[in-house]
């Protein structure tokens, strides 16, 4: 798996220099607010880094869909020979991983497509759902199935998992608002994922959730602050996709454990709940204005941590941050006992419960759009 991280990392950072350049001479760059939007001053920076983020993922998880349907696992050094032993279950979830990539380059299309020409945030939540649906509905990818004896039939866990992709998503693309922040919380977020299958030995996911991991590193060479080059909506849905797929896809329980408590279910709200936490207020904040939950502003968790004085820099390590505090107390929700549970989860909400109190406190959010 960490072989899969570099590799991702070098593509993503290759990639997305090349991207850099063109889109330069191109002039493809970030693009002005659309009616009713508020953004920062524009800069002459490209938006078009998600092409590098997505040719890692893609490329390789490509690349390697393929030679598993060609191998007949025969051929490979010593050092590699033990992979042989997953060739059976590598090819069973062949068609998953075509289908995962499929639904993820509709995503960076779409994404791209709007960062060159927005199209509107109800045509963008339509279009995004035929990737889950497709997941939850052909390849079995679903939540909650436990329900499905009780409503009569599969379609409530669906829709859950649909909503859950578009939460997910569209959390991560809320969290793409300042210089490092998608990506730095998406390597943090993905890396405690990628710990949790590689306790169980899902090795489909894992490969899936190390590829972002470096993908979003090798990104961060051009995107840590001051930013050379933005992700724009071709790279947060696609890692928010990603994301959402390997949450539904894992299993949050160590089986050496002894372990089997319902609660290791909730290690993806606690790890992404810094995420979940911004697109839930902003939310709020833009309800209780009258304007559109969908249509950007600069009332994000960031901006509203830079008009409480930090620096944008500040603003984004201090998320980046919190986001691996949750992400720890996730990690080791799996194998918890139920006082530590209850204390894990006691400790989530109160930081949770502790940030909304202070915001409230200070009036955060209260008078309009900042500059942040």
């Amino acid at each position: 798996m960490l072989t899969l991280v570099a590799v991702a990392f070098v593509l993503s950072a290759v990639a997305c220099g090349v991207v850099l350049r063109a889109s330069v001479r191109a002039g493809a760059l970030d693009t002005e607010a659309m009616p009713g939007q508020v953004k920062a001053a524009r800069r002459a920076v490209p938006n078009t880094g998600g092409i590098g983020i997505a040719f890692a993922v893609f490329g390789t998880m490509a690349g390697g869909l393929v030679f598993v349907g060609l191998w007949d696992g025969a051929g490979l050094p010593g050092w590699a020979s033990a992979a042989g032993e997953h060739l059976a279950g590598m090819k069973s979830v062949l068609g998953l991983g075509w289908a995962l990539l499929v639904g993820g380059l509709w995503l960076h299309v779409l994404g791209v497509v709007d960062d060159r020409r927005p199209l509107g945030p109800a045509l963008k939540l339509v279009c995004m759902v035929a990737p889950p649906l497709l997941l939850a509905g052909v390849f079995d990818t679903r939540l909650l199935t436990v329900l499905d004896g009780f409503v009569g039939g599969s379609w409530l866990s669906v829709v859950v998992t649909v909503v859950w992709f578009l939460a997910v998503t569209n959390a991560m693309n809320f969290m793409d608002n300042m210089d490092g922040l998608c990506a730095g919380v998406a390597t943090v977020a993905g890396s405690m994922f990628l710990a949790a299958v590689l306790v169980g030995g899902q090795w489909f996911v894992g490969g899936v959730l190390a590829l972002v991991v470096g993908a979003c590193a090798g990104f961060l060479v051009w995107n840590r602050p001051p930013a050379r080059m933005f992700m724009g909506d071709g790279g947060s849905l696609v890692i928010g996709y990603l994301l959402a797929f390997a949450t539904v896809r894992t299993t949050y329980v160590d089986p050496g454990s002894g372990v089997s408590a319902w609660y290791g279910l909730l290690m993806p709200l606690v790890v992404l709940s810094v995420p979940l936490y911004d697109m839930a207020s902003v939310t709020a904040i833009r309800v209780s204005q009258g304007r559109s939950p969908m249509v950007g502003d600069l009332q994000h968790f960031s901006h509203r941590l830079v008009k409480r004085g930090l620096s944008t820099r500040a603003a984004v390590a201090v998320i980046v941050a919190l986001s691996g505090a949750t992400g720890i107390s996730g990690l080791l929700l799996i194998g918890a006992g139920d006082w530590q549970a209850v204390a894990i989860g006691g400790q989530v909400v109160l930081l949770l419960c502790v940030l909304a109190v202070f915001e409230h406190r200070a009036g955060a959010g209260a008078r309009g759009d900042t500059d942040g």
